[in-house]
């Protein structure tokens, strides 16, 4: 038993010396022939020293080993210094995916574009296969991924990408973490920013230019103006009030849109397109004046006071002091969004754009004939 013993520690010492002699380290990716095959597996020489790669690791590969044959050369990972038998295990899969792995960070390295055909997408991106690796492509380096979707929205675009040919750049490769991500953007940034810078020379403030609506988002749009983005803020829509960008536009639409500032700093286009309109302000004189009676619609409440639409692109205030005697402390207990009411006009500043209104100054005949009027309106 004792004999035994030492054998083992004999034998497992000089496989380790011998190891270390031929440089062959746990983890090494390395050539090896093919000695034999059969239903389980390979035998490979390495060297001085045989290893088995198993059946069930040719099979991640979508292999069974009697696609290979005795003399053939193949590469193979150390993934175990001995087994029950003394032999090294072996690891086709993983010396493929060692291989893949040296091809991305080169491709990393050198920065270049490679092709490759959606593989899967799920609501944060497309999944692409590099040989044997998985790499994703997040749903923020997609190109042509409109702005402002949905996630339901987001994923369906997304699912119609897969089995479609696309060009990448690397932008992550991390063989420890097991981390593979691509850029669409990547591809085209240099191009886009080059653009940009064009656009930038060409165009000046005040300019009519033609874009495409790529993506809305809460704060505004943005226009594709062939190559580059510019920006419609919300408060740029229309002259009335826009609760969201998909109340005047969608993806897709063909804009003409007036170039509001320019920032070359930045790289920044902002864009108008109520500057394309006429600004209702500019008659609000020949349409209003002080102690006119007015209809309008409540848009918006705070506590200071109610904001009230009289047409579209004319909003006024109604403070806090002119809807009661004595006022009240908070405007949103008497008056509430949606409601239409009778006013009457008790200030217009054109070159600031504020029309001042009051409810307290409506004197209670002209509130009864307005409600007459409206209830004789309604249909019977």
């Amino acid at each position: 038993m004792q004999a035994d013993v030492t054998d083992n520690m004999d034998f497992a010492t000089l496989l380790e010396a011998s190891l270390a002699e031929a440089q062959i380290e746990l983890g090494d990716t390395v050539t090896g022939t093919v000695l034999s095959v059969d239903s389980q597996g390979l035998i490979v020489g390495v060297g001085p020293y045989d290893g088995f790669v198993s059946r069930r690791d040719l099979e991640r590969l979508f292999q069974q080993p009697e696609q290979y044959h005795v003399g053939q050369e193949i590469a193979v990972t150390i993934v175990r210094m001995e087994d029950d038998e003394g032999n090294l295990v072996l690891s086709v899969s993983q010396a493929t995916q060692h291989e893949d792995w040296n091809r991305v960070e080169e491709l990393m390295q050198a920065d270049e574009v490679w092709e490759g055909t959606v593989a899967d997408a799920n609501r944060g991106g497309l999944i692409m296969l590099f040989g044997n690796l998985r790499g994703f492509i997040p749903a923020s380096h997609v190109l042509d991924l409109p702005r402002g979707l949905n996630e339901d929205e987001r994923t369906v675009h997304l699912k119609r990408m897969v089995g479609k040919t696309i060009e990448v750049k690397v932008i992550e490769a991390n063989r420890k973490r097991r981390r593979l991500v691509f850029s669409q953007r990547e591809v085209t940034r240099a191009a886009r920013e080059e653009r940009k810078d064009q656009l930038l020379a060409q165009l000046n403030e005040g300019d009519v230019c033609q874009g495409v609506v790529s993506g809305l988002r809460d704060f505004g749009a943005f226009v594709d103006l062939g190559g580059a983005d510019g920006l419609i803020h919300i408060s740029e829509l229309a002259w009335h009030r826009v609760g969201h960008p998909s109340e005047i536009l969608k993806v897709g639409d063909k804009v003409n849109a007036f170039v509001l500032r320019l920032d070359h700093e930045g790289k920044r286009i902002g864009l108008s397109l109520k500057r394309l309109q006429p600004n209702p302000w500019e008659n609000i004189e020949s349409l209003y004046h002080v102690g006119q009676l007015v209809e309008g619609v409540v848009s918006r409440t705070a506590e200071f006071g109610a904001f009230i639409s009289l047409e579209p692109g004319i909003e006024a205030l109604l403070h806090v002091t002119h809807i009661a005697d004595p006022a009240p402390t908070d405007a949103t207990l008497y008056v509430t969004e949606g409601s239409t009411l009778l006013l009457r006009v008790v200030s217009i500043e054109p070159e600031n754009q504020r029309l001042g209104l009051s409810l307290k100054d409506v004197t209670p005949e002209e509130l009864l004939e307005w409600n007459a009027k409206r209830e004789a309106a309604l249909p019977s």
